[in-house]
Formats: C-alpha cells, structure tokens, sequence
C-alpha cells in the first residue's frame, strides 16, 4: 500500500472531490465553447458561460488534498482558476455552474462569473482575477482571526506565477512578523498564462522564498492527493496551534490552456504528454485498487458526479436571468442617488 494512503472512507472522499472539479470544469468548458454537453443530452447550442474560464485541470489533487483539513470557519482565497477550491471548500456546485452562466441564482447573482467566486458562507472568500491579488487578502483575513482571537485559519492558493508579483513578498512578510494563522499554497503548474514559468523565475521558487522570511515550506508531489493530503494534515495542524505561517508548495501542471479557448500550440507536445501521464485522478484510482478499494465503487464515484454536473447544467440554462435593477446593487454608493 502506498506510503501516504488514508483509510479507505477518506480516500474515497478524496477521490469525489477530484471526480467532482473535473466533471464540473469538463462541462464548464463545453459550455464555454458553444459546445455540447459531455454527460448527458443537453445540447448547450451556443455560449453559455459567460466571460473568461479559467481552468485547473490537472491540479485537482492540490485543493482536494487542502481541503479535506479545513472547518468551516476557515478562511480561503483562490485565483482566477477557482472552481476547484471553491467546491473542496464545500460550495454548492449547482450555484457555481449558475453564476458561470451569468444567472440571478450565482453565488454573486451572475454578476462575479469565473473569476470572482465567493461563497462566504462555506469560508469561501473569492477568487481574484489579478495575479497574486488573492495573497493580502488571505493575509488581512488571517489577522482579523488573530485579532478576534478565532480558532480558525485561512489557507490561500496562489500560482508559481504570483512568487513574482509585489504582493507575495509583501503577504508572506506582513503574516511572518505577526505570526498570523495562515497556510499559503502555491500550485506550482509551471505555466504563467501562455509563458513559462522557470525562465522568468530566479532563484529555487516559491519554497526558497519563503524560507528566506523565516516560514518554513514543504514540497509535495501536487499530482498524488494522497501525499498532499498527509502533507497538508501537518502543516495546518501547525497553523492551528499558533505557530505562525507555512507554505506547502505543490508541484503539479496545468493541462489545459491559459483559457478555455487557448489551444496551448506554444507548449511543447511531448511535455504536455508526459504531464498527462501524471494525472492526479488516474494515479488515485489505481492507489485505491491497489488499497483494494473495489472499482465499481469509483465506477458509481465518476457516475455520480457526472450526474450532478448534469443536473446543474440543466438548472443553469433554465434558471432566470437577474434583473435589470440588480445592476444597481452591491456597489458603492457616492451618496448623491444618482443611481436611483
């Protein structure tokens, strides 16, 4: 058996939270494209996600294996590719394929799309569609626990392309010197948008960095859940007790493009190729028969999740659109009711 294997029930928990991203993200992507849907008869026709979709596919082990540790008093910040974070955080995932339509019944009433996905009340803080925005967010939220004196954390998922950004050396410093409960993550999926990460990065990466503050990191195989899962076990244990920041830099890869519609010609094939070879949710299925988890269980796992993302496709396209007068809400008053 695997070195890093849990008990059957939470690898096979684990497994559904990764069945369910990717189900959802292949059906988001269909939709994004005009296409039709992959899972059932609904013929999406033309367009119907709305605005840029940022996908993670490939990645799915990271905030599977994260997240299964949190409560759900902690905090989360994302990225621009926020689906899966969004639902390992516990998310509805019929609302998220809802706002993604631009539909009244999102999580943001249509209003956020891909990028801005917030669910406050799962802990859910949003993503971000700046790089490495969602990084002092993590770290203000992180100091208002320590302030109120909350037992919780917050954990920010950020990608190797943010470690070159202003805000991480910032973030990471501000949370070193006050000793504030947060677990940064960096999903190091090689690719920035549409350029190599590795030659616009000096030094050994996000790992080195942080060291160089003093917050000890932890490097991990981002495509085996099961040993993100033991590593992220540690280190948010050690938020939790007050022991002031970490890092758990995971390396994985991005197997799409930069957007639904990049078809990634930039990239090498054969890197590509050997990428999918590693892909986290072949590589947990086997673990699991190995583990003599039987495959009619991960059969029904797959089958499952891919009637829900139906069922929310289904919802989404029938689903109402916001009204006009929403246009108006959740945005900053000057006070002179120039809007009304």
């Amino acid at each position: 058996m695997d070195s890093h294997f849990p008990d059957p029930g939470r690898a096979l928990a684990l497994y559904r939270t990764m069945a369910r991203i990717r189900a959802f993200e292949n059906a988001a992507e269909i939709a994004s494209q005009g296409g039709v849907s992959a899972y059932g008869q609904q013929a999406t026709g033309s367009v119907r996600v709305r605005g840029p979709l940022h996908l993670s596919t490939g990645q799915e082990a990271v905030p599977a294996g994260v997240c299964v540790h949190l409560k759900p008093a902690d905090y989360l910040t994302s990225t621009h590719r926020g689906h899966g974070h969004t639902l390992a955080k516990g998310a509805d995932l019929r609302r998220m394929m809802a706002e993604l339509f631009g539909k009244a019944t999102g999580f943001n009433g249509g209003k956020g799309g891909s990028m801005h996905i917030a669910d406050f009340s799962v802990g859910m803080l949003g993503a971000n569609g700046v790089v490495a925005a969602g990084l002092p967010i993590a770290v203000g939220a992180a100091h208002a626990q320590k302030l109120q004196k909350k037992d919780a954390i917050t954990v920010c998922f950020f990608g190797d392309g943010a470690i070159n950004r202003g805000p991480f050396l910032e973030s990471l410093n501000w949370a070193q010197v006050y000793g504030l409960p947060v677990l940064f993550v960096c999903e190091d999926n090689r690719w920035s948008a549409t350029t190599a990460s590795g030659p616009m990065t000096a030094g050994d990466g996000a790992s080195a960095r942080a060291e160089a503050l003093g917050i000890a990191a932890t490097q991990v195989d981002g495509n085996d859940v099961f040993a993100v899962h033991a590593a992220a076990a540690r280190l948010v244990d050690t938020v939790r007790s007050g022991s002031g920041p970490r890092l758990l830099h995971a390396l994985t890869y991005r197997v799409k493009g930069h957007v639904s519609v990049d078809p990634a010609a930039y990239r090498d094939p054969a890197e590509l190729a050997a990428a999918l070879d590693t892909d986290p949710i072949a590589r947990a299925r086997a673990a699991c028969l190995r583990a003599g988890i039987a495959a009619a269980a991960l059969d029904g796992t797959d089958a499952d999740a891919h009637a829900e993302v139906e069922a929310a496709l289904v919802a989404a396209a029938e689903a109402p659109w916001p009204d006009a007068a929403a246009a108006f809400t959740d945005v900053q008053t000057t006070g002179a009711g120039q809007w009304h």
